[in-house]
């Protein structure tokens, strides 16, 4: 989801399908308990997983499932 200018939000469908959500219902948003976070910026996330391995290696690893992808 994304915010807006307005500060308004699109619940998707598949989530208003899943939680029985109508047009018109009233929701409760509870400040305190994290129902709702922020999609961290990727350079929020840079080391996360270092202990894994370095860049370089992570990009020859995409670069092998590319190619086994390509293959199929």
């Amino acid at each position: 989801m994304k915010v807006t200018r307005r500060g308004q939000t699109t619940l998707p469908a598949e989530y208003r399908v899943i939680l029985g959500i109508n047009e018109g219902d009233e929701l409760i948003v509870e400040v305190g308990r994290q129902l709702v976070r922020r999609v961290p910026n990727l350079l929020d996330l840079a080391g996360a997983d270092a202990k894994y391995g370095t860049p370089e290696e992570a990009k020859k690893a995409i670069e092998r499932m590319r190619e086994e992808y390509l293959r199929v």
